[in-house]
């Protein structure tokens, strides 16, 4: 749609998680050294946590995709509270098939599994998004799983990926086994605003078209209303992006920023980060209600933020 009036080879900001665009702020580069560490040194377990659209997904993916050849991943990525037992839903991951259905016969499977990976040179790593939809037997459940080592190797190594209600979850007093199984331990925070600059710039450049296209007042206000969550900076970017195209612009200036949040709002499809007056949009305050610094990053209400409509 708007990728040839700008130059793209490819849509910048599209909403799918994609290791290829990853952006290495500061917290996102932190996150990819423990968890390279967790996985060079066989960590029994890592966990990955962060609100909704910071890029957790993504960046599992990039860890994943550049990790060394001889492992084996399975991952389980449709959590809910009651998606019933997790060591069925681990062999499912993997591919493989028990020889009965009892939990017998399922956990001997698994093990048979691990063992004849181990034998083969191969590691196995179990990943598990949206982890903080699991109860407390089910972490239990994978504590047990972990027990399976061979010659001092941990050859079931588990990665949970999830909101920070993980966290929360992770504080239960009968948990406390489990927690000190946890190896590595990273909670990603939203960009700041320099690294929301960077972010769009970085993509921008990427999919092929000028980096500057988004003008340093756009970018501003892309923090200011996104608060620095990246699947939000992507609605808004993607959203602008089409504005741009429709109204024949050569680049997206602050003043489009604004009428796709405002339009966005009285749709009912976003919702602002709070402190934020939404007379704002209408430019009453504009003046006076800068774009927030990194000393002021806003906090968006990203449950409430709708994914706009990609061609």
């Amino acid at each position: 749609m708007y990728e040839t009036h700008f130059g793209f080879q490819e849509k910048p900001f599209t909403l799918l998680p994609d290791p290829a665009f990853l952006f290495l702020g500061k917290q996102h580069s932190a996150a990819l050294s423990l968890l390279e560490y967790s996985l060079e040194n066989e960590a029994g377990f890592a966990v990955l946590t962060g609100a909704i659209g910071s890029g957790k997904t993504t960046l599992i993916r990039h860890v994943l995709d550049d990790a060394a050849k001889n492992l084996v991943v399975g991952l389980v990525s449709n959590t809910h509270p009651n998606f019933g037992e997790l060591l069925r839903w681990a062999l499912f991951a993997f591919g493989v098939e028990p020889k009965g259905a009892d939990k017998a016969a399922l956990y001997q499977a698994f093990v048979d599994f691990l063992l004849e990976q181990y034998a083969g040179n191969r590691r196995t790593v179990l990943v598990i998004d949206e982890a903080q939809n699991l109860g407390p037997d089910a972490l239990e459940e994978l504590r047990l799983l972990s027990n399976v080592n061979a010659d001092k190797h941990q050859i079931l190594q588990t990665i949970l990926v999830g909101q920070p209600q993980l966290r929360e979850l992770l504080q239960q007093p009968e948990l406390t086994q489990f927690v000190q199984r946890i190896a590595v331990h990273f909670h990603l925070d939203p960009l700041s605003h320099t690294e929301t600059t960077g972010y769009i710039r970085h993509r921008l450049a990427l999919a092929g078209g000028d980096p500057e296209l988004f003008d340093a007042a756009a970018c501003a206000l892309v923090y200011r209303y996104g608060g620095g969550v990246p699947r939000v900076i992507n609605v808004i970017c993607d959203t602008a992006l089409v504005y741009g195209y429709g109204a024949g612009l050569p680049g997206i200036t602050a003043e489009v920023v604004r009428e796709v949040v405002r339009d966005k709002v009285r749709a009912g499809l976003f919702s602002l980060p709070r402190g934020i007056d939404e007379d704002e949009l209408d430019g009453v305050h504009s003046r006076e209600a800068p774009a927030a610094t990194d000393a002021e990053a806003p906090t968006a209400d990203v449950h409430t933020a709708v994914q706009s409509p990609r061609s």
